[in-house]
């Protein structure tokens, strides 16, 4: 808090900053001092010039140095015109001689002096002092701007990490899942190849109600096939064939097939950006993971609404994928989803891609929808954003990265084609599971094709060397001779050898990075009596 003294100096500044005020102040006072002297009359005598002392204080106070000189000075000349006689002989007496002008003068001199240096010394203080304040008050913003970014960086990078954790937590259960739909696709095969082989050869007569018996294990089992099939798509194992894709003609082929499956309370909206970028995906999957997103849509809207589907080009830069640790920065093209249902809590939206979540009542969901479409887009290499509000709707947000080439790759060529369905044509199977071989060449067999058997792939080899073997059937993941390793071989001594690789579980030779590698021929398991026949036939040219 300032004292009065600095307060008194504050308020007189004014006159300072003024010479000709101050000045004009100094004569002032002068004069004021000399009305003094003569108001005082006797009581001063021998004191002539003492009343000009407070004078010239006052004026180096309020007017600072110069003012102070002007006030000694002509109160000086005052003292001598009207106080001492001009006759008075210049001699060292008290009080009219030079021992009277020395003290007047050195007296003065100190006043102004002292009175001056102490105003500067009090300015330059009040400068520092206001300096100061400044350094602080920008050290504090400095401060506070810093504390504004480490708060920012915190919320950041808690969010990468949590967004790290939540992938580090999908790949732990991508792997899990993986595994057990691999197990579990050979079950199927078995399954399903012996209630097609059983189709075939029973006709009903047997028992009337064997038909619908029949169907209902194959629907069961189809069912079964689809979701171990959703398990590979989450887990990002699913084998992909992308190719150059034009998204908005994607989307306008499907929707009248939307409206149609969504029904009449459902608008479909389709908003298609003008100078798309081209993306290099499977386009059947999409197809699959749009359909997902808009049947969950509607499921969001029991009593009708809006779904706008729009496509946009993006870029995600640096600071976005500093927050997501799975983003690559780049040029993407946006697939936006927006429905105006009831929307997902921020509890729900943490959840929404897990395996088997699912907010439905029980026999209306699998819980695999979302997670299907997660794991599409990631192994496309893409990026998904969700975004929610309880009673305001979603919007699911599909990044897909841009395709710069110009084509699609070509294809490797194939050896010549072959008539299939004949006996004339040798297939040669090649599984280490027993029952699946076992099932596999029942099936084969059925589709009117000569069949041969191994159970891995020395025993494969050796009768590749000793048969005239047309189709070589491979599972691709066996011990020993993986089913890649086989091919390989067996095309150094038969580059015309057709291959055709089967499997349940993708990450292996001929599958990386999610992607079937370019000219390979391959049926997943599980397939259908119906499935195989085709992929045969395919390979026999037919």
């Amino acid at each position: 808090m300032e004292s009065s003294f600095q307060v008194m100096v504050a308020r007189t500044e004014f006159i300072r900053s003024r010479p000709l005020l101050g000045h004009a102040v100094a004569v002032l006072l002068a004069f004021g001092a000399l009305w003094v002297r003569f108001a005082l009359g006797s009581a001063l005598n021998g004191y002539p010039l003492i009343t000009w002392f407070p004078a010239v204080l006052l004026a180096a106070f309020l007017g600072g140095f110069w003012p102070g000189v002007t006030a000694s000075v002509l109160g000086g000349f005052l003292a001598h015109r009207y106080l001492i006689a001009p006759d008075a002989p210049i001699n060292a007496l008290w009080p009219v001689g030079v021992v009277a002008i020395l003290f007047f003068t050195i007296n003065v001199s100190i006043i102004v002096g002292l009175t001056s240096g102490m105003l500067d010394a009090l300015k330059r203080f009040r400068q520092s002092e206001s300096a100061l304040q400044s350094l602080n008050s920008e050290l504090e913003r400095r401060v506070a701007e810093r504390t504004k970014a480490l708060h920012a960086e915190m919320t950041e990078r808690n969010r990468a990490e949590t967004a790290l954790r939540h992938l580090q937590k999908m790949e732990a259960i991508g792997q899990l899942t993986g595994g057990v739909a691999h197990d579990f696709n050979n079950m199927l095969s078995i399954v399903i190849g012996s209630l097609d082989m059983a189709r075939r050869r029973l006709t009903g007569s047997e028992l009337p109600q064997l038909p619908k018996l029949l169907e209902n294990a194959a629907e069961g089992a189809r069912r079964a096939a689809t979701l171990t099939a959703r398990l590979l798509a989450f887990s990002r194992q699913q084998p992909l064939e992308p190719a150059p894709v034009d998204i908005n003609k994607l989307v306008a082929g499907m929707s009248d097939m939307l409206r149609r499956t969504l029904g009449e309370i459902i608008e479909v909206e389709t908003v298609l950006s003008g100078g798309l970028w081209r993306t290099f995906v499977d386009a059947g999957e999409l197809e699959n993971a749009l359909v997902n997103l808009a049947v969950n849509a509607r499921d969001a809207m029991p009593n009708g609404g809006r779904l706008t589907i729009e496509t946009a080009n993006a870029d995600l830069d640096d600071r976005y994928a500093m927050a997501y640790a799975d983003v690559t920065p780049g040029q993407y093209v946006l697939v936006s989803i927006t429905d105006t249902g009831t929307g997902m809590s921020a509890e729900v939206m943490e959840r929404a891609f897990d395996p088997f979540y699912t907010t439905k009542d029980i026999g209306k969901g699998t819980g695999l929808g979302l997670s299907q479409v997660f794991g599409y887009v990631k192994q496309s290499r893409g990026h998904v954003k969700l975004y929610s509000e309880p009673g305001q709707g979603t919007t699911v947000k599909l990044y897909l990265p841009r395709f710069r080439g110009t084509d699609a790759p070509k294809p490797v060529p194939q050896a010549p084609a072959m008539q299939g369905g004949s006996r004339d044509i040798t297939v040669l199977v090649v599984e280490d599971d027993a029952q699946v071989r076992e099932m596999t060449a029942a099936s084969v067999h059925e589709l009117g094709y000569n069949v041969l058997v191994a159970n891995d792939g020395a025993h494969a080899l050796a009768l590749l060397k000793a048969e005239a073997i047309d189709i070589l059937f491979t599972d691709v993941v066996m011990p020993g001779l993986s089913g890649k390793e086989l091919a390989d071989r067996a095309w150094q001594e038969r580059p015309a050898l057709k291959v055709l690789f089967t499997t349940g579980y993708t990450r292996n030779a001929i599958v990386h990075n999610g992607v079937l590698d370019q000219g390979v021929a391959l049926l997943t398991k599980p397939f259908t009596l119906p499935q195989l026949a085709a992929k045969l036939n395919e390979m026999c040219g037919g």
